[in-house]
C-alpha cells in the first residue's frame, strides 16, 4: 500500500518532537501513512484546524473516517484495524507486543 492509498493521514510541522515520535513509530511499525506538514499545505493546517477545535495541534492523525490529536500509535493501529481490516498485520501488531517503546526497552535491560 503506497503512502497516498493508506487510510491514515499524520499531519505534522518540522521541529515538533512528538510528531517525530509518532512518525518514527509508525514507519518501525510498518505502517504507511500520507504525511502532511501543515507550515506547508495550508489546507491540511485547516483541516487540523477543525479537527482541533481552532488550534494547530499535532500530531493529528486520520484513520478512514476517525479524527485523534496526539494519538498514541496503539490507537492508530486500533482504528486501522477496524476501517481497514485486510491491513497486513493491524491487528496483530496491538497483539504481539511491537508497540512498546524501544526506548523503554532499552531502559529496562
Amino acid at each position: 500500500m503506497s503512502d497516498t492509498d493508506s487510510p491514515v493521514t499524520l499531519y505534522w510541522r518540522p521541529g515538533c518532537p512528538y510528531c517525530l515520535h509518532l512518525r518514527f513509530k509508525l514507519r518501525r511499525l510498518g505502517i504507511s501513512a500520507r504525511e502532511v506538514n501543515i507550515w506547508e499545505d495550508p489546507t491540511g493546517a485547516a483541516e487540523v484546524r477543525e479537527i482541533a477545535d481552532g488550534s494547530e495541534t499535532v500530531p493529528t492523525v486520520t484513520v478512514g473516517d476517525v479524527s485523534m490529536v496526539n494519538p498514541s500509535a496503539r490507537r492508530i493501529v486500533d482504528e486501522l484495524a477496524r476501517v481497514a481490516p485486510d491491513f497486513a498485520g493491524g491487528s496483530s501488531l496491538a497483539r504481539s507486543g511491537r508497540l512498546r517503546s524501544p526506548w523503554r526497552a532499552r531502559r529496562s535491560q
